[in-house]
């Protein structure tokens, strides 16, 4: 009985596994980028100077207020972030006409301000890191529900596949310490078991958060039966979510309003000196003008900080909110604290990078042993590969790899497309679907092994070339950004460097074993592994 329901595990992990994979890799691959979004937003704006290691809280707000009365004083809401970590490195006003918490009719404006002089930083347009933390949750080129409704059944497919993983494999702890390369189908299953076993807390933290986060979406009712259906009730749930007391519709009367630092002042004899975050000014130069301010939560996995509710006019203090809220919303902000990662310090970044990039590798290996399971069987039975093990062979390529060439094209395209081209940020985008659709188009046109090697290879001089793409249209190559301590763009640099040395390396493996002498010691290893020591398809 025991055996027979793991053998049901096995077969459900299977498949739950191969049918949406190839959308999980992607998914895991914008979303592990997502975790250096605002470095990648940093690099793909090298206009930008280096962020300021520190600022005068109360004078950067004075700043940013005569920013926004000279270009925004009409607007109903003004928001001003404070440069004062990782997530916020440049001090930037929000300003928003129509409903001061969004709706219909609703037009914002960003501008990212000099925290020294006020002055708008002028940089090019690119989506940077954003635009892959969004595609990761929200896809692109379909409408937004559909791409939520479609990530959210492929994590499901996820959750399922990590837990019937765990119901399957006996020696669950013994496989973490196991690899043994040279061994064809075996050893796709230790590097599977192993790239599974070493991040799984990882991956199920990830992907239960990840349900969790657009929970709303997937069950829709809950909202309807306390709020009403459709959009409206959506839009109800969520102002009553991001309620502050004190809050009021605008008097529609002018009246001047508070020098912002003194909100600023006022919150830091509280909290301390740095700890105001951001400033949400509603309806500004109305009577019923308010201002929120907002401590610093980049610390807190929780992202909960306390904040204050001032009337605009007058000063005078109207609530006070604690840090962290009680009961449900803790819990689910707990984990969308987790999910996001927005608290964590440099050496817990990189190893929810590390955990992403494993996470990567799992589906990967996946991916590649449901293949190299079959076709070892066909060859076993004689039988020519049959059209789905081709079919999968070729997608295990085009997104294995030929994802990794589209990225490495989205950072191309940031360097080589005109600066003042219109809609440049959507081209950069363009740009990677269409490389993904090229590579797609290589891998079923070209021989599996060859076609393997020579995408591994073109992986290897994109990432490779590109901080000497970098050089040649910045001038802000290595030489330059490590004695002057910029680490985001000498990070970024040499990440790319190891990227091109790790597919370079994968390349190099696959055709030594393709050689003649090998390829035949592989042909009795019956080890058809496209990676794997087999080389036995050339056509």
């Amino acid at each position: 009985m025991k055996e027979h329901f793991r053998q049901s595990m096995a077969w459900l992990h299977t498949w739950t596994g191969l049918v949406l994979g190839w959308l999980l890799f992607f998914v895991f691959v914008t979303g592990t980028a997502g975790y250096f979004d605002t470095e990648i937003d940093r690099w793909m704006q090298p206009e930008l100077p280096l962020a300021p290691a520190s600022v005068d809280a109360q004078e950067t707000v004075r700043l940013a207020q005569e920013h926004l009365d000279q270009h925004a004083r009409g607007n109903a809401r003004w928001v001003i972030s404070l440069p004062l970590d990782r997530n916020d490195p440049y001090l930037s006003v929000f300003s928003q006409q129509g409903r001061a918490h969004g709706g219909p009719g609703m037009h914002a404006d960003r501008v990212l301000l000099d925290a020294r002089t006020g002055t708008p930083l002028q940089a090019r347009e690119t989506g940077g890191g954003q635009q892959l933390y969004r595609m990761h949750w929200k896809l692109h080129y379909v409408p937004d529900a559909a791409g939520e409704w479609l990530v959210g059944l492929a994590t499901m497919f996820m959750l399922v596949a990590l837990v019937t993983g765990i119901v399957v494999h006996k020696k669950i702890f013994a496989d973490f310490f196991t690899f043994r390369p040279g061994k064809g189908q075996r050893s796709w299953l230790d590097a599977h078991n192993v790239t599974s076993v070493i991040s799984l807390p990882f991956q199920l933290m990830i992907t239960y958060s990840g349900l969790v986060f657009l929970m709303t979406v997937y069950m829709p009712m809950i909202v309807s039966a306390f709020y009403g259906p459709g959009e409206a009730g959506q839009r109800a749930f969520r102002d009553e979510l991001a309620a502050r007391p004190g809050l009021m519709q605008p008097a529609r009367s002018p009246a001047a309003l508070v020098p912002l630092e003194r909100f600023v002042a006022d919150a830091e004899i509280r909290w301390g000196a740095g700890a105001v975050s951001l400033l949400d000014v509603r309806h500004p130069h109305d009577a019923h003008a308010r201002v929120i301010v907002r401590g610093n939560s980049a610390a807190d996995p929780f992202r909960a900080a306390p904040s204050l509710v001032y009337d605009g006019v007058s000063g005078e203090l109207l609530a006070e909110q604690p840090a962290i809220e009680p009961g449900a919303k803790a819990t689910r902000d707990l984990l969308l604290g987790l999910h996001e990662g927005l608290f964590a310090g440099p050496l817990v970044r990189w190893l929810y990078f590390l955990s992403g990039v494993l996470g990567c590798a799992m589906i990967a290996t996946g991916l590649l042993l449901w293949a190299v399971k079959r076709r070892k069987r066909q060859a076993r039975q004689a039988d020519e590969p049959t059209p789905g093990l081709r079919l999968v062979e070729r997608l295990n390529l085009a997104t294995v790899v030929g994802l990794p060439c589209a990225l490495a094209a989205y950072f191309w395209a940031n360097r080589l497309l005109p600066v003042d081209l219109a809609g440049r940020a959507a081209w950069e985008v363009h740009v990677l679907f269409l490389a993904w659709a090229v590579m797609a188009v290589h891998a079923a046109w070209r021989p599996t092994r060859r076609a393997w090697i020579e995408q591994l290879w073109l992986a290897a001089a994109a990432y490779g070339l590109l901080p000497v793409l970098n050089a040649l249209t910045t001038g802000r190559h290595l030489g330059r950004s490590l004695p002057e301590g910029d680490w985001v763009f000498a990070g970024f640099d040499l990440s790319m460097l190891a990227f091109g040395v790790i597919f370079a390396s994968l390349a190099v493996q696959l055709d030594r074993r393709g050689r003649p002498g090998i390829a035949s010691q592989a042909a009795v290893s019956s080890s058809p592994g496209v990676i794997g020591p087999c080389a036995e398809e050339t056509t």
